[in-house]
């Protein structure tokens, strides 16, 4: 567990646990509103309002406590919290031949006050320093490019167009790959 101290707030980066899944599930809404919609790309405020219309559930938390509980082998969740609220979450994933930070969210309101870095920073203790790890960001999404390079990361040049991201709109989020080689991991 790593605690940040400062004036305020005191955040803790922890496992989460069952009673995590609504600020969790909340962390994703939030940010996905204040992120993703991009006029250029198409993708609307509508759009990400329908994304998530079923997200708070109780199927779709009871699916997220699972997950959390039982994650699938190799996987890390983190959540980072101010009290007992979930203000940011992590989900990374080893694999045999490299690793992926497959999502680092943080409530607007929390961003810039080194939330993600904590994160990150008990992520990449689980991952180690011996692959390259691998994200993917919106290619419009430039506050967490910025931080992914502040982190060391650099893009690979490969973009993607996947149809999971597909919205209402049918626009789809472009993405772009970025890489931390293991031999530039601080």
């Amino acid at each position: 567990m790593v605690e940040e101290l400062s004036e305020q707030p005191k955040i803790v980066i922890s496992t989460p646990s069952a009673e995590d899944a609504v600020g969790i599930q909340n962390v994703f809404y939030q940010t996905w509103l204040d992120t993703y919609p991009n006029e250029e790309v198409g993708i609307t405020r509508d759009d990400v309002e329908d994304r998530f219309k079923d997200s708070f559930s109780a199927e779709i938390l009871q699916q997220r406590t699972e997950n959390l509980l039982n994650p699938p082998s190799g996987q890390k969740f983190l959540v980072a919290k101010v009290g007992s609220e979930v203000v940011g979450v992590c989900r990374v994933q080893r694999g045999n031949n490299s690793h992926e930070l497959q999502g680092l969210y943080v409530l607007p309101e929390y961003q810039g006050q080194g939330v993600g870095k904590l994160l990150w920073q008990e992520a990449l203790e689980f991952l180690g320093t011996d692959k390259d790890i691998f994200v993917r960001a919106a290619s419009y999404n430039k506050q967490a490019i910025s931080f992914y390079e502040k982190l060391g990361f650099k893009s690979t040049g490969r973009q993607f167009s996947e149809e999971r991201f597909k919205m209402k709109s049918g626009n789809i989020i472009p993405e772009i790959e970025m890489v931390l080689k293991a031999s530039e991991i601080n």
